[in-house]
């Protein structure tokens, strides 16, 4: 373990984080290792071994601590105790690894001891439909904080957090490349963990007609963790899933990227190219990085896509 003079976090390394799992056995199978991760990563029993367990048992605690933190005030106000969900946030830069980390993360928690009830929900879901994208002229800043309907995301994770009942958000289709009408996500009635993953959820600022919000959020998480990675990294990674995918997803007449597959592979590469180095690397180091610091804990990955260090805020 390693303390800087002049940070927030504890740093570990790699071997470090993974002597953190203690004795906690393996529940995941290869083949649910395999189903869990993204197109192009490489998700290996290694990796959830020492990564991702020990990081699933510090979880534990934290819910385990606020379950307890819970009852002891309700107990003190006489009150009868309401199960309130523990949220965790995953932020990141796209192509990063947000999706399998909360996948992985969901398979892992649900299935510890407490038997935790884990909703998955991303923030994909609370961007604009893109005909209201169009007509704002923003539909090439998809991803960027005004791109959002933030009052719809705040209303969402505050009905979580009052105790509502049912939750339910909207969907967003990769496919279509946007918000499916009148589709739903609805969550357990009151899970025991909600994971929210997205590239805003660590902002603080967000555009709205009449001014910024009081409230954003990251005031609603109870844990956070930033998925890290270097920019070239960040940006080989995207090229590759790019073309990968117009091999296969994008060759449906359904998908909206359907037209890429008829251009050359060098065409396809510019195209790509051009919308990281536009769109994805604007963002990301206007509104992304600047979050980094803000999250309990940083998963930082190498070129292989494997976690070589963790940062703990302490």
């Amino acid at each position: 373990m390693i303390y800087p003079t002049r940070s927030p976090y504890l740093v570990f390394p790699r071997s470090k984080w993974a002597e953190l799992r203690k004795s906690e056995p393996m529940t995941l199978t290869e083949q649910e290792i395999l189903n869990l991760k993204g197109i192009l990563e490489e998700l290996s029993m290694n990796e959830v071994r020492d990564i991702y367990l020990p990081l699933s048992r510090l979880l534990n605690n934290y819910v385990n601590s606020t379950i307890s933190r819970q009852a002891v005030m309700m107990k003190f106000l006489n009150e009868r105790y309401q199960k309130i969900p523990f949220i965790i946030g995953i932020a990141g830069s796209v192509s990063v690894g947000k999706s399998t980390v909360s996948r992985v993360l969901q398979a892992l928690l649900s299935r510890w001891k407490e038997t935790f009830s884990v909703s998955l929900v991303t923030t994909d879901g609370f961007l604009y439909p893109n005909a209201v994208l169009t007509e704002k002229g923003i539909m090439d800043r998809k991803g960027f904080p005004e791109s959002y309907d933030i009052k719809k995301l705040l209303k969402f994770v505050s009905d979580i957090k009052s105790g509502k009942t049912f939750v339910s958000a909207p969907v967003y289709s990769h496919l279509q490349y946007d918000i499916l009408p009148g589709e739903k996500i609805n969550l357990t009635p009151k899970p025991d963990i909600v994971i929210l993953e997205g590239l805003n959820v660590l902002q603080s600022r967000a555009d709205y007609p009449n001014g910024k919000p009081s409230v954003f959020v990251s005031d609603y998480l109870d844990f956070s963790i930033y998925v890290d990675a270097e920019e070239r990294h960040l940006e080989n990674w995207f090229l590759s899933r790019f073309m990968k995918l117009r091999e296969t997803a994008f060759n449906d007449p359904g998908s909206f990227f359907y037209s890429v597959t008829k251009i050359s592979d060098d065409e396809a590469i510019r195209m790509a190219l051009n919308v990281w180095k536009k769109t994805n690397s604007v963002n990301l180091h206007k509104n992304i990085l600047p979050t980094r610091g803000r999250a309990n804990l940083i998963l930082h990955k190498g070129e292989n896509h494997e976690i070589d260090y963790v940062k703990l805020r302490k």
